[in-house]
């Protein structure tokens, strides 16, 4: 395995509390495994929010290398970033032209906006010739033009003042839930308002989407999470390899008899003689307070917190996740834990789901809100 320095903004490894192994050869595989579970329709990769926080300059040209040629972002900066590292890719953001510079901005580094509503679509028309996308919101009501709208689109958009469309989308509001009614009712919508666009390709599916079936997988899928190793769907198991490892440097080791109290407020009180191991992360690097395993209000509805991993064996926190410390009850261990070893947040052996879970969200947002105080390894690149 080959590894990549990492971003100068990051810590180094000598001076970091944490590290993120970010495993680009797994990243590879599940954009693999995405674009098998897709076809005959062509599989993107969503790499918005720094690519889920791995790093675009870092993620992008790895799926390249995969066969990927679409992706999506949601901001015109983040396409620019992703036009820097894979100069021949199609690069579709979400968010729309925004305002007459933002247009000017696309055309010139063309960068392929998702049009919202009658307002993009005529600021488009007016600036700029160049292709475009459509977002018709089939039941989401966030983003996207109405059904009527893009029926009404569809019939006027002809002649000299055409947008050249590209593509028609909507997106899933509850596709993790295989059962939900709406799933099936936003599928009939969609196919309905894309039937009009003749000869243009259509996407629907996100990564739930595509383990829906066939039907929604449509010409285009948009891969996000599952490429990073997430859980895409509720209720069923995770078919993706994990990317992303996060560990947490051991500052401290230290005993702690029966009946005394640990952290802020002394949310935990111990049944036992304890071994703790104070490790070097906290929810300024993005390892959120509703994980304590004590003390914050989630525990009263989910009675366990999240757990470390370390030598062969899970490690439950214990109180509260402070700003920079998290205290881990190694007891079972039996002394093999020492200053300067690492604690696996998550990763091959806590999945990102489970400390997700235990927090009350999902993992989404633990991967997107990673700090910057971790050093960033890349492996795999190779692969």
């Amino acid at each position: 395995m080959q590894a990549i320095p990492a971003a100068a903004q990051d810590a180094p490894g000598d001076i970091a509390g944490g590290r993120l192994t970010i495993d680009l050869g797994a990243l590879a595989a599940n954009y693999r495994k995405l674009t098998e579970l897709s076809a005959p329709a062509e599989t993107a990769a969503v790499v918005k929010a720094d690519a889920y926080g791995l790093g675009i300059a870092h993620a992008v040209p790895a799926l390249a290398r995969a066969g990927c040629g679409t992706f999506f972002v949601a901001y015109p900066a983040e396409g620019l970033a992703v036009r820097a590292a894979a100069p021949g890719a199609r690069i579709f953001v979400l968010s729309g032209p925004m305002s007459d510079k933002a247009a000017t901005t696309f055309a010139d580094a063309q960068l392929i906006p998702v049009l919202n509503s009658v307002e993009d679509i005529a600021l488009w028309r007016r600036i700029s010739r160049e292709p475009a996308a459509l977002h018709v919101d089939t039941g989401m009501n966030r983003l996207g033009v109405s059904e009527d709208e893009a029926v009404q689109f569809a019939a006027e958009n002809t002649g000299g003042m055409a947008i050249p469309l590209v593509l028609v989308m909507s997106h899933l509001a509850c596709a993790d839930e295989h059962g939900h009614r709406l799933n099936r009712q936003q599928l009939n919508t969609f196919q309905h308002v894309a039937a009009l666009f003749e000869g243009i390709d259509s996407s629907l599916a996100n990564s739930a989407g595509i383990m829906l079936g066939a039907d929604c997988r449509c010409a285009l899928t948009r891969a996000g999470i599952a490429l990073y190793g997430g859980r895409a769907a509720n209720a069923v198991d995770n078919p993706m390899r994990p990317v992303v490892t996060a560990e947490a440097r051991v500052l401290q080791v230290r005993g702690v008899r029966a009946g005394g109290t640990v952290g802020y407020g002394a949310a935990a009180r111990l049944e036992r003689d304890s071994i703790l191991a104070i490790a070097a992360t906290g929810y300024a690097d993005g390892y959120q307070r509703a994980a304590s395993g004590a003390g914050v209000p989630l525990r009263s509805a989910v009675s366990d917190g999240a757990s470390g991993f370390v030598c062969g064996k899970r490690a439950p926190i214990v109180g509260r996740v402070s700003m920079d410390l998290i205290a881990f009850d190694v007891t079972d261990c039996g002394g093999a834990v020492a200053p300067g070893d690492w604690i696996e947040l998550f990763g091959a052996n806590i999945a990102l789901d489970d400390v997700a879970e235990a927090a009350g969200t999902i993992g989404y947002e633990l991967l997107t809100g990673l700090g910057r105080r971790y050093e960033r390894v890349y492996v795999g690149a190779d692969n």
